[in-house]
């Protein structure tokens, strides 16, 4: 799972990286909000998501360990729904990235 972050960074960083010169000041990130101006945000605050992500994957593992030792099957769900996390938290910052490019 450690991999899994590390290929997540990676991809997100390079991204970012190679779409910096072409992304406005603005992007949009609260899809929960009515269409508009309400939906932007600031550029900085893409990186809440790769942070996100690593807190819940981190969280989740805390728990796993802290509760779950011996019991397998929670253990095994818990790293089904990190990798969960990881491949969404990765696409939805891939797909903003792309969209405003």
């Amino acid at each position: 799972m450690i991999i899994g972050l590390i290929v997540a960074d990676i991809l997100m960083g390079l991204a970012f990286a190679l779409s910096y010169n072409h992304l406005p000041q603005q992007i949009p990130l609260f899809y929960s909000r009515t269409w508009g101006e309400d939906q932007l945000g600031d550029l900085w605050m893409i990186a809440l998501l790769p942070f996100l992500m690593h807190f819940f994957v981190l969280f989740n593992n805390w728990i796993a360990n802290k509760y779950f030792k011996e019991i397998v099957f929670m253990k095994k769900l818990i790293h089904a729904c990190n990798w969960f996390l990881i491949v969404t938290f990765t696409g939805v910052f891939l797909k903003i990235i792309l969209l405003v490019t």
